[in-house]
């Protein structure tokens, strides 16, 4: 027997990523683990919530365009320090080494193993949160966490945020092949 827990999000955890936008000509980044995979195909998009308090919404719009930059593990302290502190108060222009792709509108950071520059396609205005929907227009990846001409999330060591313990967490090992384990119970029909 399962024990309820009201309506509780249990997605988690998810990847944690920092995302990128120029606020009044800056830099500015905020680390958040709302993103979602928008599609899959032709037109790659994706999604970000949040909170329109933020001061990365403001650079988002004016700009509209925003990067996704996926920080390792040895990256924890300052994803989550530029998660802590606001554009508004603290110039986190600094914070990293970056650079601009395409759109030249995008800060990306150059610590970051894999980082996606993204043009705003609209935004879904919530009473508390913008969800901002982008098309990925160019993705960058470190050659070392690369297996062939694919990202290789083992070798990328991403973040994962938790907030029922409030806590980050690594991936562990592969543990099977997508659309190839399951053959196995066919089998036994």
């Amino acid at each position: 027997m399962k024990t309820p827990l009201g309506g509780v999000n249990a997605l988690y955890p998810s990847l944690t990523v920092i995302a990128g936008a120029l606020v009044q000509g800056k830099p500015n980044f905020n680390c958040i683990a709302h993103v979602g995979i928008m599609n899959y195909g032709q037109t790659h998009l994706i999604s970000l919530s949040m909170a329109k308090v933020h001061y990365t919404n403001e650079g988002i719009l004016a700009n509209r365009s925003f990067s996704v930059n996926i920080p390792s593990r040895t990256m924890v302290a300052q994803a989550d320090y530029v998660g802590l502190v606001s554009g508004k108060k603290t110039d986190k222009s600094q914070m990293f080494e970056v650079f601009y792709g395409k759109l030249e509108s995008a800060p990306m950071i150059s610590a970051c193993p894999v980082c996606m520059e993204c043009q705003l396609e609209r935004v879904v205005d919530f009473e508390t949160h913008d969800l901002f929907v982008g098309k990925i227009v160019e993705t960058y990846a470190d050659p070392g966490v690369l297996t062939g001409n694919q990202v290789d999330p083992a070798k990328v060591d991403p973040l994962l945020f938790d907030m029922g313990t409030m806590s980050y967490y690594g991936i562990g090992p592969c543990l099977a092949k997508c659309w190839n384990i399951g053959k196995s119970l066919k089998n036994q029909e």
